[in-house]
């Protein structure tokens, strides 16, 4: 055979070969609202363990549940990451999630963080990690007995006091879906007009700045997601550690119903082409490992059961001791964010 033939020949074996590797490559399409930066290790440690490379399509909560609906069939989507359970629940209401098995995921995550199953005894969703909602204070200014509790956001004691986000923001919409499955929607709206009342100037910003209005003078009391204070624990920035040094935390209600917990989590989308794997992602976001990563890169506490927490900021929130969290499904606060928010048109919170 002629060398320009066999030359030929080779140089045809060679790209084939290097197609069908092309054609062999795995990739899973992410659709991600988790925006931090440390959870790349998350991505890079899956694809080492599994040779599947993440594409990953980053938007806020919302941006993305639109997206889906828009995609409709057509979309790529494989998984999706969620940071909030009001909109986890809003996805799945939606039909944009697909019911799965997973007797790991059944095992590593406690049954109120995840949806409730559907017939099949499928799920829809799964908490993967988990934020408390506390309240910071002055600690020259404020006694922490009068902030025990979420209830006392609301008491005449401290009117002009208190500094939070927008009422609707989905961070607080989980919160008062939460303190209206304990209370029910009467008491629970008497209470949202008094938090309006108490207000100390109209709700801005996000859960940082109300930690350094209360730092500043501005209030004296404000709610905030855990993750955000212990973030500010561990930064080196002077003005960052000068506010942590004059607010003092709360885990409200631990002689009641317990703190209020909300999550980030995630689902495999309703069309997804590759759900084999999208479940094998879900499964590695609840092993050890990534669920440390969750504690220790984002200063969130892990969902699965049985992760030993290493992080001296959230062991310092805590006084190195357990807190009491509420207990009633995640899925059921999610499920109260339409009636939450006619009540907060009705009381006007701004």
């Amino acid at each position: 055979m002629p060398k320009t033939v066999k030359a030929l020949l080779s140089a045809c074996a060679l790209l084939a070969s290097a197609a069908h590797v092309h054609a062999q490559e795995q990739v899973l399409n992410l659709y991600s609202a988790r925006h931090y930066a440390t959870d790349e290790a998350l991505y890079s440690g899956f694809t080492q363990a599994t040779g599947i490379r993440i594409q990953r399509v980053d938007a806020d909560d919302a941006g993305i549940l639109a997206r889906l609906r828009a995609e409709g069939a057509a979309s790529p989507a494989d998984v999706i990451l969620l940071v909030d359970a009001t909109r986890l629940h809003k996805g799945e209401t939606d039909g944009l999630f697909q019911p799965i098995q997973s007797k790991l995921l059944n095992h590593a995550i406690p049954a109120n963080l995840r949806s409730a199953p559907a017939a099949d005894g499928g799920i829809s969703w799964f908490g993967l990690s988990t934020r408390a909602r506390v309240i910071v204070y002055n600690k020259v200014k404020v006694q922490k007995s009068d902030v025990a509790t979420y209830e006392s956001l609301g008491d005449p004691r401290n009117k002009g006091r208190l500094c939070i986000r927008s009422g609707s923001h989905p961070y607080n919409l989980s919160l008062f879906g939460a303190v209206t499955e304990h209370l029910g929607e009467q008491k629970a709206e008497a209470w949202l007009q008094g938090v309006v009342a108490n207000l100390a100037r109209p709700p801005k910003g996000g859960d940082t700045d109300q930690i350094k209005a209360v730092a500043a003078g501005e209030c004296d009391i404000a709610v905030t997601n855990s993750y955000y204070l212990a973030r500010m624990m561990r930064s080196t920035k002077p003005e960052d550690m000068a506010a942590v040094n004059k607010v003092g935390v709360v885990f409200p209600n631990q002689e009641s119903w317990g703190t209020h917990l909300n999550i980030a989590g995630g689902a495999v989308a309703r069309h997804s082409k590759n759900p084999a794997n999208a479940i094998r992602f879900l499964e590695y976001l609840a092993s050890p490992e990534a669920q440390n990563h969750f504690a220790n890169g984002n200063n969130e506490w892990p969902a699965a059961q049985g992760v030993e927490l290493d992080n001296p900021a959230l062991k310092a929130m805590t006084a190195g001791k357990p807190f009491k969290s509420e207990t009633i499904p995640i899925s059921a606060v999610g499920a109260n964010a339409v009636r939450v928010q006619q009540m907060l048109d009705r009381v006007g919170f701004p």
